[in-house]
């Protein structure tokens, strides 16, 4: 199976696309470093036996092409783009190898100072390597049968971010793509993907980028929590970046209050599989204790998941309450409180244990479905406790919504667009905007 996902991602790249009247234009020439030898196309996601002590550095890179728009789409905006793969952490601080893709605009940068760099973390797109956004790219949809879909949606911020003139690098996360298990919402984890993908980016010759290029930290759900992460843990693991800003959007803020708020609820349910999976594999302890309380079925929903997309038809969705995957009849949320083991992993994936030292907007709406608006509120409060200039909008204006397009889908576009000024100003070094003192 990872031979002929690989494979298709490599007969994507390295050509030349026309779409929408636009051309995706050739990258910038890149240098192999020393003493690693050319890898052929299909095995670019397999890591070297080997990895550098440094994080952030580039293991290798090639020419990538990314379908910007839809024939006949106008306002289509050119970039080169560059996939690489760097060094970065898991979870437990261990090397590992990230694929990411750096975007360079072919328009100038009109805004304060230089040409920032904008660390981009992802939506869901699911625990499957051919979900990988560095592959989605090359393709906008990817479908696996009988019916397992995904599409690049991040593609809109992303090709908003470029019309401004900004550099754009996106991560994969840790174990997209690459060999192992994506764990899925790892606050250490994906925080440090998208923290090294910025420091991978600024090495890349030929893009003007430089080591005090400005960076900002931007994404939304799943890229949210990985934002938030990575402005949480910047301070004392990548203090070498000079990051301005985090945007925070639509942030899953605690696993297991995730779980317990959307059990039952049929398009969430892969979500939570994809979370277990993660825990599994990062936290050996787990597994024992996960291997007895899951029944059956509980387990063929987590193997089934493991290879899935993030609109996925399946086990889950038919069995949306976690009660039934147990032994006991009782709900994830239930074993895990009783389970020690389980309970110190999950309670490491939560985000507002450190203050961020960089201003942060953070966006969610009142009735999101999805990502609660409630704890998201209490992690800003606690950053203003902590002294952060926290900025956090709350969108009331979009009714509650479930199923494929529900209020969660829908706030990422108006909080897409609002995030823009608030990302220029912090660029041109105004003061951050807070409304710590009178919280939504």
């Amino acid at each position: 199976m990872r031979s002929r996902i690989i494979g298709l991602a490599a007969a994507l790249t390295g050509t030349l696309i026309v779409l929408g009247g636009g051309t995706v234009t050739a990258p910038h020439a890149w240098t192999q470093p020393a003493g690693e030898q050319p890898v052929a196309e299909s095995d670019f996601y397999l890591p070297p036996p080997s990895l550098p002590d440094v994080r952030g550095t580039i293991v290798r890179a090639e020419p990538a092409v990314v379908a910007m728009s839809a024939p006949g789409q106008p306002g289509m905006v050119p970039a080169a783009a560059t996939r690489l793969m760097y060094v970065s952490s898991d979870t437990h601080d261990a090397r590992t190898a990230v694929v990411g893709t750096y975007l360079q605009p072919s328009v100038p940068w009109t805004g304060p100072g230089e040409r920032p760099l904008v660390a981009y973390a992802g939506g869901t797109k699911g625990q499957g390597d051919q979900c990988a956004p560095s592959m989605l790219m090359t393709q906008i949809v990817q479908a696996q049968p009988p019916l397992d879909i995904i599409f690049e949606y991040d593609l809109v911020a992303i090709r908003s971010l470029l019309n401004r003139g900004m550099a754009v690098v996106v991560t994969d996360y840790h174990g997209l793509g690459t060999p192992d298990v994506h764990d899925y919402l790892n606050r250490k984890a994906q925080a440090y993907a998208v923290l090294d993908s910025a420091r991978a980016a600024l090495q890349l010759p030929g893009s003007g980028l430089n080591p005090g290029t400005p960076v900002i930290l931007y994404g939304y759900s799943q890229g949210g929590m990985a934002s938030a992460g990575a402005a949480e843990l910047q301070s004392s693991y990548a203090p070498d970046l000079n990051v301005r800003g985090a945007y925070v959007g639509g942030p899953v803020v605690d696993d297991e209050y995730f779980i317990g708020y959307n059990d039952g609820r049929a398009d969430f349910a892969p979500a939570i599989a994809w979370i277990l999976n993660g825990i599994a594999a990062d936290y050996p302890e787990t597994r024992p204790e996960l291997d007895a309380e899951l029944n059956d079925l509980g387990k063929a929903i987590l193997q089934e998941s493991l290879g899935k997309c993030a609109v996925p038809v399946g086990l889950a969705q038919e069995h949306q309450n976690t009660s039934e995957w147990t032994t006991s009849g009782e709900p994830l949320t239930a074993v895990i409180d009783r389970s020690p083991a389980l309970r110190s992993a999950f309670a490491e994936q939560r985000i507002g244990t450190r203050a961020p030292a960089v201003p942060i907007l953070a966006a969610s709406a009142l009735n999101d479905q999805g990502a609660p608006f409630v704890p998201v509120r209490d992690v800003a409060a606690g950053w203003c406790g902590g002294g952060v200039p926290v900025q956090l909008e709350s969108n009331a204006e979009i009714p509650p919504a479930s199923g494929l397009v529900g209020t969660h889908v829908i706030a990422f576009f108006p909080s897409l667009f609002a995030s823009q000024q608030w990302l220029t100003d912090r660029l041109a070094g105004m003061p951050a905007p807070s409304n710590c003192a009178a919280l939504p």
